[in-house]
């Protein structure tokens, strides 16, 4: 079964905060302009394993301090007003093809990281949330997940978003069943075929870009204005592909148990540098031609 759904969804709320950043964050963040941040940021935490391999220790150790650099991070993205944080925390490639053992132990540490933190997740204003087939979890995590959910539903600050057991060709093949199997359900409620509701409303109509958006897991949060991954790949690893048609992308070589809330300010100070464009033409673009029947294409 699926985690039950908050009835509303609390309206974010910006508090005061900085001054319970560090110096060292302190010295980056007024660096940014206050009026250019990311709505949303997303992060693609990889680098445990390696994290551990390098220090010669066993990898469980390395997803230990990946969990706290979690916390960390998510302090920061509080007193900073950021609305949105997702965290890329366990693919449904991870379950698939990660040794057993690993995957047990990966569950245990949710479970565990979740039980803990609840109350600090309560302290800082923290909304819990998260996408992915949670259902195909085990059903002791999903009652964890539950629990620490609903024990934050009514905070106002960051909504922090797991993505669990998550691939997003995954998600959209999801969305893509949704939308057929309301329009089937319309039909039949209509008391006609799905052929006939398609003839009299016309299928771009009712299957478009928006449909697709408002039947993804995300559809209660903006689009990312920002990824984060961690270790140095180049590779976004079917981590919200549909989401991030627009998103500035940040690749550090920095393991995760080795990122903090600095280099979170840091990946938005890099964030800001940027000229966001969406297809349109930028402020170093060149000169646009006002009369296009004026000019002279070259032929070789």
């Amino acid at each position: 079964m699926a985690l039950r759904e908050s009835p509303k969804r609390p309206a974010f709320e910006p508090c005061s905060r900085l001054h319970e950043l560090s110096s060292e964050e302190m010295a980056v963040y007024r660096q940014l302009d206050p009026a250019r941040m990311p709505q949303h940021v997303a992060i693609i935490m990889d680098g445990n394993g390696r994290w551990a391999g390098k220090r010669s220790l066993k990898r469980f150790l390395g997803h230990q301090q990946g969990a706290e650099s979690v916390q960390f991070v998510v302090e920061t993205a509080t007193r900073i007003n950021l609305p949105f944080l997702t965290l890329y925390a366990f693919s449904l490639e991870n379950n698939l093809r990660r040794p057993k053992s690993e995957v047990n132990f990966l569950m245990k540490l949710l479970r565990s990281y979740l039980a803990s933190n609840v109350k600090r997740m309560n302290d800082n204003n923290v909304r819990m949330q998260y996408i992915g087939r949670i259902h195909e979890l085990p059903s002791e995590v999903r009652d964890t997940m539950q629990w620490a959910s609903e024990s934050t539903a009514n905070n106002t600050g960051t909504t922090l978003t797991l993505a669990l057991n998550y691939g997003s060709r995954s998600e959209i093949v999801d969305a893509a069943r949704t939308v057929v199997t309301d329009l089937i359900a319309e039909a039949h409620q209509r008391g006609c075929s799905l052929e006939d509701l398609l003839a009299v409303d016309g299928l771009e109509t009712r299957l478009d870009e928006h449909h697709i958006s408002a039947a993804l897991y995300t559809r209660h949060m903006p689009d990312p204005d920002l990824v984060v991954r961690t270790s140095g790949e180049q590779r976004i690893s079917n981590f919200l592909l549909w989401q991030i048609a627009y998103t500035e992308i940040f690749v550090t070589e920095r393991y995760w148990p080795d990122f903090g809330g600095m280099h979170l300010l840091e990946a938005i100070a890099n964030f800001q540098s940027r000229e966001r464009r969406y297809g349109a033409i930028g402020e170093d673009g060149g000169e646009v031609e006002e009369d296009p029947d004026q000019i002279r294409i070259a032929v070789s």
